[in-house]
């Protein structure tokens, strides 16, 4: 990793109507509207859903490193996080946001390391920590059969 702090820049362009068109300084592009219940036209992501995804991204990641580190022979992971958006203090936000870490493991692997990792993994997630909602956290690891 390089020293902190790191910048990151993200530029969202759109016009008066259709879907605005975010760009990262790689050239990546993301199309983003308003949510369904926002009255937007739920066929691409969404302001909600990206942070969602990047909670659960970065989780993902964070295990990814986490693992490598302490040799952890592992095999897949998925990572689903819920959001519950709500009004507080007439503003509104993000009441409370879940995730869910399913780890699939080698046959013969320590499940309560791999649990330990798992921990380890969302104490240091810094998109989560970033964070004021309440945050529930839960695993699930599985062994392969194979």
């Amino acid at each position: 990793m390089q020293p902190l702090p790191h910048q990151y820049h993200a530029t969202t362009h759109g016009l008066a109507e259709g879907n605005f068109s975010t760009t990262l300084t790689n050239g990546c592009e993301l199309e983003v509207s308003a949510p369904l219940n926002f009255e937007g036209p739920g066929n691409t992501w969404t302001p909600e859903e990206m942070l969602l995804g990047a909670v659960a991204n970065c989780l993902a990641l964070t295990f990814r490193a986490v693992a490598r580190a302490a040799d952890m022979n592992w095999l897949e992971i998925q990572c689903t996080t819920e959001g519950v958006l709500d009004k507080v203090d007439r503003k509104v936000r993000f009441t409370r946001i879940s995730t869910l870490a399913q780890l699939t493991i080698a046959a013969g692997e320590d499940r309560d390391k791999a649990e330990k990792l798992l921990r380890k993994a969302e104490e240091n997630c810094f998109v989560s920590n970033s964070l004021s909602s309440e945050k529930q956290f839960t695993t699930k690891v599985l062994a392969s059969q194979t």
